[in-house]
């Protein structure tokens, strides 16, 4: 790993915090949904993290880091909603990976980015510990919710979306 890595700027924070966590390492795999099961966690459990972009009137755009269980979808509305806004997409591989600072599959659950707003939906954070997934990386995390509440400090705002 490399200072620029995520996981490592991730590691470094959460330290400097004084959270409990546990890094896991695997193969690299495919989606949360997919990885969850096949780790052992509960998929609610799993953090699914979307960038999204939302237009306000014809000029104004705001970037969200949109976290939800994983066992739910982004409710691309709601977010909308929240800020007023005229439309609502989710953001480009190229805008999601920069604001985010990794690739699309291994964007992680908290922002380092001005730009970038976090906003989890309550219903994650009804679990003791949450789950990371990165499907992509070769290593996940799992956090104590408490302790990613304390240190992310993300807006909470029901955003998530479950299938009938």
């Amino acid at each position: 790993m490399t200072p620029s890595d995520p996981y490592q700027r991730l590691i470094d924070f959460l330290d400097a915090g004084e959270a409990k966590y546990r890094l896991i390492d695997h193969e690299p795999e495919g989606r949360t949904d997919l990885v969850s099961p096949m780790r052992g966690n509960d998929l609610h459990d799993a953090a699914k993290c979307m960038v999204v972009m939302v237009k306000i009137g014809k000029k104004s755009k705001r970037y969200v880091l949109a976290v939800v269980p994983g066992d739910a979808k982004v409710d691309l509305t709601a977010v909308r909603d929240l800020f007023d806004g005229t439309y609502v997409s989710f953001a480009t591989p190229e805008i999601a990976e920069n604001l985010a600072g990794s690739v699309a599959g291994t964007i992680l659950p908290f922002t380092f980015h001005p730009d970038l707003e976090l906003i989890a939906d309550p219903g994650l954070l009804d679990t003791q510990e949450l789950y990371f997934n990165a499907a992509r990386l070769d290593r996940s995390m799992a956090l104590r919710t408490s302790d990613y509440q304390a240190l992310a400090q993300p807006r909470t705002e029901k955003i998530a979306q479950y299938e009938p």
